[in-house]
């Protein structure tokens, strides 16, 4: 009634034209795996325009350096690297180096990387495809949740989200992101639809969320994975006969045996890497380097040998103090809820629009309805697995991006069932503003200067040596003051047949052994500390 009273206030042909748009818009998102594929193909496309538009970017954070690392491995068809002679020099956060050279990290967003590399000889097309499958996902993952006009906007605003979507650090840089939330939009989106009717394909799909889950965000995703795979077990002991019979053939068969693949493999992964098929390399990782727990709840280690001033500052007093500080009452509230708050405003920004001007109206309609209260216990149980951690990033949460778009489709629908035409001008105006937002950003990024900064010093200074002959050798030197997140010692995963190798200074003896071993290669020396980084030959007459 509210939506023939609305149209009669405009004209016949308007309305004509309009009731034109919905049926051609509803034709096209009934062609689901049409809409899927190319939700994909665009996210894909737009980030690679973005990409090149603003620039290939260099990697920043210790993390990306280390998922490099990993895809660089990959890339190479091995699993891991062996320990260098040299290891003390070569060592830098986030990798091990005993008992074997490699990234700390799960394996899937290193595979992903390698992926881009192997295929168009650069890493960032793996970050580029993952953002396009995530976008996918998602779409696929609403159609099981919402009507399917509802589903492929929510695929669209996965890709103009102006923190996470094209122009968004999980489509532009090797940090992760994408890779976890597709895992998540795979399992929730396959749990309902396994209620519903049991299907094979959906089962492997359903599998193979899990796997990328274990592979990239293990805690959390089993969060996320353990409520909805405790629907689907309450789903299918409550069968009888026939029912009982088909949905352990098409679904917990396939599941199973998949998932049993998935875990011998991740065993073998470890046996390579760790020596061990029961520890990950994050485990020796964190026993080797590292004081603050993982969780807040866990002691602080003693302190470990260091065998490098900067690596031991980075440790003992940034990491051990943002653990401490949430000790504390008022630090848990500022630094624990206070960030996991500010984690979900930034994962759905502009989109907690019409969320907060229909929450009271979400809300009730969140516990009416059966899916909606599990996706909130979900939530619920990821909020609080999250709280428990001693380090958050946004990525962190990355398993639940599905259901925020869940929920911000629901209150954009509610809007309208309140009151149609604000609903019809939130319903505009949410993407529109999203979209000049992602704009506004691009436009920042490119105006902005950042030939000064060190990580496009670092990239510069490789490029030149890369394009010099024969092989080099840089040792780096870092004074009292230095930068911690300035990290300029990362290599590739063959150190010795790399065309050039960064190496830490230590002291004489140790360094004139470095010189020794690359002794067939030009030596370097680099003040780290400088505003502009310099090369200079370095000195051999102090080993003579």
């Amino acid at each position: 009634m509210a939506r023939l009273i609305a149209l009669s206030s405009i004209p016949s042909d308007a309305k004509l034209r309009f009731h034109l748009v919905l049926t051609k818009l509803g034709y096209i998102a009934n062609r689901r795996w049409l809409c899927v594929t190319v939700t994909g193909l665009v996210a894909f496309a737009g980030s690679a325009a973005v990409g090149l538009l603003v620039g290939i970017p260099q990697p920043k954070f210790h993390d990306e350096f280390s998922y490099l690392l990993a895809a660089d491995t990959f890339a190479h068809g091995r699993l891991t690297n062996p320990t260098h002679p040299m290891w003390v020099h070569f060592e830098s956060f986030h990798i091990i180096q005993r008992p074997t050279y490699m990234s700390k990290y799960p394996p899937a967003q290193g595979l992903v990387l390698a992926i881009g590399q192997l295929i168009a000889g650069h890493p960032i097309v793996g970050v580029w495809i993952s953002f396009g499958l995530m976008c996918a996902a998602i779409c696929w993952m609403l159609y099981a949740w919402v009507s399917p006009r509802w589903a492929l906007l929510g695929g669209a605003l996965a890709l103009i989200n102006p923190m996470l979507g094209i122009a968004g650090y999980w489509a532009q840089s090797y940090w992760g992101g994408a890779v976890a939330a597709t895992g998540g939009a795979l399992v929730l989106g396959g749990v309902r639809r396994l209620i519903r009717q049991p299907r094979v394909y959906v089962s492997l799909l359903t599998a193979i969320g899990l796997a990328i889950l274990a592979n990239s965000r293990p805690f959390e995703g089993l969060l996320v994975s353990l409520p909805a795979g405790i629907f689907l077990f309450i789903h299918i002991i409550n069968q009888r006969g026939q029912a009982l019979r088909i949905s352990i053939e098409r679904i917990a068969l396939p599941i199973l045996v998949f998932l049993a693949v998935t875990i011998t493999g991740m065993g073998f992964y470890n046996l390579r890497a760790t020596g061990n098929p029961f520890r990950m390399p994050y485990e020796i990782h964190e026993e080797t380097y590292a004081m603050a727990p993982v969780f807040l709840w866990q002691k602080l280690r003693p302190e470990p040998e260091y065998r490098h001033k900067v690596i031991r500052d980075f440790y003992t007093t940034y990491a051990v103090f943002f653990y401490t500080s949430q000790r504390s009452i008022s630090g848990f509230l500022i630094e624990d809820v206070y960030r996991l708050l500010l984690l979900r405003f930034r994962a759905v920004n502009i989109f907690t629009i019409p969320v907060i001007i229909v929450i009271p109206v979400l809300v009730a309609w969140a516990l009416r309805d059966n899916w909606a209260r599990r996706a909130l216990l979900i939530y619920f149980l990821l909020a609080l697995g999250l709280l428990t951690e001693t380090f958050k990033l946004l990525h962190y949460v990355a398993p639940i991006t599905g259901l925020d778009y869940y929920f911000v489709l629901n209150a954009l629908r509610l809007a309208q069932w309140r009151h149609r035409r604000i609903g019809q001008l939130m319903l505009w105006l949410t993407p529109l503003l999203a979209i000049a937002a992602l704009v506004g950003s691009l436009y920042g990024t490119i105006k902005t200067d950042n030939s000064s900064s060190w990580q496009e010093q670092r990239a510069q200074l490789l490029k030149r040596l890369k394009q010099q002959d024969g092989k080099h050798l840089v040792v780096v030197h870092y004074g009292p003051g230095h930068s911690l997140p300035n990290e300029w010692v990362y290599n590739e995963a063959d150190i010795d047949h790399s065309k050039v190798v960064f190496a830490r200074a230590i002291n004489s003896t140790q360094d004139c052994q470095l010189l020794e071993y690359f002794k067939s290669r030009r030596i370097w020396s680099l003040d780290a500390d400088q505003s502009i980084s310099k090369l200079k030959p370095y000195p051999r007459n102090q080993c003579e």
